[in-house]
């Protein structure tokens, strides 16, 4: 992505935060925290505080399997996620 590319978007959305919602609903299945994290380039305890404020926007859910917390996107998390896509193809 060109740097003018990436002010743009910047200007728009917080990067990581969004970032995290276009990543999660790339796959189909559950994400991890820490795989989400090195994902969008940030540590891990940022990516929790990210995806604290996420959840309680109703954007993500959290579905614990044993130790290990999934994260998944709700149905407005999708919609929101397509929305910041297509923004990002309209300003690329």
């Amino acid at each position: 992505m060109a740097t003018k590319t990436r002010d743009n978007f910047d200007v728009f959305f917080r990067r990581k935060p969004a970032l995290m919602l276009v990543a999660l609903k790339k796959l189909t299945r559950a994400r991890y925290g820490s795989i989400l994290a090195k994902e969008v380039d940030c540590t891990y305890s940022h990516a929790v505080k990210i995806l604290q404020t996420l959840e309680k926007l109703d954007l993500v859910s959290f579905e614990k399997k044993g130790r290990i917390k999934l994260i998944k996107l709700t149905k407005k998390g999708t919609d929101v996620a397509t929305n910041i896509e297509n923004i990002k193809k309209l300003i690329d």
